[in-house]
């Protein structure tokens, strides 16, 4: 098969969601194999490769966290948007934790719907595969790191204080500016804690490249990390 053309598996229970969608992801191009339980799009998972998933989180079965996180373990290449009538900020963060590439609330306009497949495919290239020879990769809209293709092991905390850095590396940030960008103004308590994270920061990054400014701070240092031009 071209693999210009981009598989997608679609996991929806709902059967005018599923055929309507499914229509407007055809006519658009894309390859989409359907299930209606997350069992079943599991097995397929584990029979086919895909480039995408789209997943409800509530059917039956397997829920869509579930086949998530088999995702992530066997398929991590794999681009996944969840997409679901869950609106909750718990379950969204629980989504992001588990490294969904994006959260779509339904109802959706199928026409959004296919912006932000067409979004994450530009941006993976259909996965991570593309990655493995360069450097440190940061996707902001799942909160995780890559390395070279393989996820980093990250605490939200430890992201987005890597986050900080990398966004900035020629600045050099003091503690109490990086407890800014991590906790807003929700943190009541020493500022070594961002000690803390930089020391398991830098046990979990393969490299060496967040630097300790005497005095002042910590800055980002992007050439021992492999930073491309144009990462996020």
């Amino acid at each position: 098969m071209d693999r210009a053309v981009k598989r997608v598996l679609f996991l929806e229970d709902e059967p005018t969601i599923r055929e309507v969608l499914t229509e407007y992801m055809l006519i658009s191009g894309y390859q989409v194999t359907t299930a209606n339980r997350g069992d079943k799009a599991v097995e397929l998972i584990r029979e086919q490769e895909f480039d995408m998933a789209v997943l409800d989180i509530c059917v039956p079965g397997a829920d869509g966290f579930e086949v998530l996180n088999f995702i992530r373990t066997n398929r991590k290449t794999m681009a996944v948007i969840m997409l679901t009538a869950l609106e909750d900020e718990q379950t969204q963060v629980k989504a992001f934790n588990l490294y969904a590439d994006d959260y779509v609330i339904k109802p959706v306009s199928p026409i959004i719907l296919l912006k932000r497949m067409e979004t994450i495919l530009r941006r993976t290239g259909g996965g991570m595969e593309q990655d493995k020879e360069g450097g440190l990769i940061l996707k902001p809209e799942a909160y995780c790191a890559f390395y070279q293709g393989e996820k980093l092991p990250l605490t939200l905390s430890e992201y987005l204080l890597l986050q900080t850095l990398y966004q900035n590396p020629d600045r050099v940030f003091t503690r109490e500016q990086l407890i800014m960008s991590i906790f807003n103004e929700d943190y009541i308590g020493n500022d070594r804690i961002i000690d803390a994270h930089v020391k398991n920061l830098r046990k979990k990054l393969p490299v060496s490249c967040i630097k300790t400014v005497i005095g002042v701070g910590y800055q980002f240092d992007g050439g021992s990390c492999g930073r491309r031009n144009g990462d996020v």
